[in-house]
């Protein structure tokens, strides 16, 4: 059986590359990509802490986190083609028009 250590180092590493990834790109589809690195990452944390403590919440949580990280691409997916189509840039420093 692979201990519990594997796991978590193995979160911490994919969260880390989400958390770079978010910082050091301006496009926003790898930007989406970047979060959705970092929610995964919490679904590995959470299943593998759910099957180490033989409880049932935390695949359930993981479940959700899944479904609300799939609304979050649509409703950011439609967000950046809308963008994209007034300026032909999926690129943030072009972005000025959600300013307030």
């Amino acid at each position: 059986m692979v201990p519990l250590s594997w796991y978590m180092a193995l979160s911490i590493i994919v969260f880390s590359i989400g958390v770079f990834g978010f910082l050091s790109r301006r496009n926003i589809i790898l930007m989406f990509m970047s979060i959705e690195l970092m929610l995964n990452a919490v679904n590995i944390n959470l299943i593998a802490m759910s099957h180490y403590l033989q409880d049932m919440r935390g695949q359930i949580l993981a479940f959700f986190v899944i479904a609300v990280a799939a609304a979050e691409a649509a409703i950011g997916l439609a967000i950046v083609i809308a963008l994209f189509r007034n300026k032909a840039t999926a690129h943030v420093d072009d972005m000025k028009e959600m300013q307030g």
